[in-house]
């Protein structure tokens, strides 16, 4: 009698146990392993994927040469996009931490607040009445409210640790994600085979495409509108000197994600800008024109990105967003909104599964 068919009996059943039970041990040390790079790995290869294309391209050119199309591409990352996002996030550590050792010092100076914070809703006259024991007697005021201000300022710089940590991990994943690209054409082999493996040949090259264009779609039609949006006005908030100007370019990328314009946080902006700041007119005059395209700019970005459409619905890039940055920060607004995307089109793929709904029409 075949092996394959033999009747399980105690002895094979014990030999299955061990091997089952060694098979899930070693699974486990694996992705204990694994665990610390996992987030790494998987912006890289978000990373890879959307900007393959673009490798391939570049790979023509270059007579076929793989790791040269990658390296001009990791290259020209670093430049466009890499250095932005660094000055970014190197100004967001700065002004928490000037405010941070301004307070530590006592050397903290506030003006008095003006009568109409009176009638901000709710929070008004206790806001007024706060600003203006802050700025009579700052000293006494630190000394009610130490504890609590102390707090905050440790969180802010936690913060902002974790904004830097993201943004040395964009930059890990970009170079990670350029021997991804240099070994694509392996890669997807290896991936096929996998998805083979695990839903069957007839759905597994199916579940790939899938995927793959699930990931391009919505990186590049949706977090990729806001993401290059909130750099163009990013570098305009930090070239203005505005305050927190890391801070209000994240709120710009929030806002871009919920499709809200962001002229909602570049109108106060530029209020602020011309009755604050000690700039000439004609440098207030550039930059509110410059703010001004930035909060059109996804007008112009919008139809050359989403016009590869989003196969996901935006709750569901939104929820992704919003619970990717909860649990992982900032790279989690990435990765929560193209996982969550992806797994909705798989899920939608198998409910929609042919033979299943031919039953159900059939009854």
């Amino acid at each position: 009698m075949n092996d394959d068919t033999a009747p399980l009996n105690k002895k094979t059943m014990m030999d299955l146990l061990i091997r089952m039970t060694l098979i899930l041990y070693l699974s486990y040390l694996c992705l204990k392993v694994f665990a610390p790079f996992a987030l790494l790995m998987l912006w890289a290869l978000i990373i890879a994927i959307v900007l393959f294309p673009l490798h391939q391209k570049l790979a023509k050119k270059f007579n076929g040469k793989q790791g040269r199309a990658a390296t001009v591409i990791v290259l020209l990352g670093c430049l466009i996009i890499g250095t932005p996002v660094v000055v970014l996030g190197f100004s967001m550590v700065d002004h928490v931490q000037d405010l941070y050792r301004a307070y530590e010092s006592g050397n903290v100076q506030i003006k008095e607040p003006k009568e109409s914070v009176k009638e901000w809703p709710i929070i008004g006259r206790k806001a007024h009445q706060l600003w203006t024991d802050a700025s009579a007697d700052f000293s006494a005021f630190l000394v009610d409210y130490k504890e609590p201000i102390t707090s905050f300022f440790k969180k802010m710089l936690g913060a902002a640790g974790g904004a830097m940590g993201s943004v040395a991990m964009f930059m890990g994943a970009l170079v990670i994600s350029g021997f991804m690209m240099a070994f694509g054409d392996r890669g997807s082999v290896a991936m096929l085979k996998i998805a083979n493996r695990i839903t069957g040949p007839e759905r597994g090259e199916k579940l790939t495409k899938l995927s793959v264009m699930t990931v391009r779609s919505v990186t590049t039609g949706v977090i990729g509108v806001a993401f290059i949006q909130a750099l163009i006005i990013g570098v305009g908030l930090i070239l203005a000197d505005i305050p927190a100007a890391a801070i209000l370019s994240l709120v710009v990328m929030f806002l871009g994600i919920l499709q809200l314009p962001a002229v909602i946080i570049l109108l106060p902006v530029i209020i602020y800008m011309w009755s604050s700041t000690g700039s000439s007119l004609a440098a207030n005059i550039f930059f509110t024109i410059y703010f001004i395209v930035g909060s059109l700019s996804d007008n112009i970005l919008k139809p050359m990105l989403l016009g590869r459409g989003v196969d996901a619905p935006m709750p569901v890039v939104l929820i992704g967003a919003l619970g990717g940055m909860m649990a992982s920060g900032l790279i989690g607004l990435f990765l929560g909104a193209t996982l969550l995307a992806v797994a909705y089109r798989i899920f939608m793929d198998w409910v929609d599964d042919p033979e299943g709904n031919q039953k159900i029409n059939a009854e």
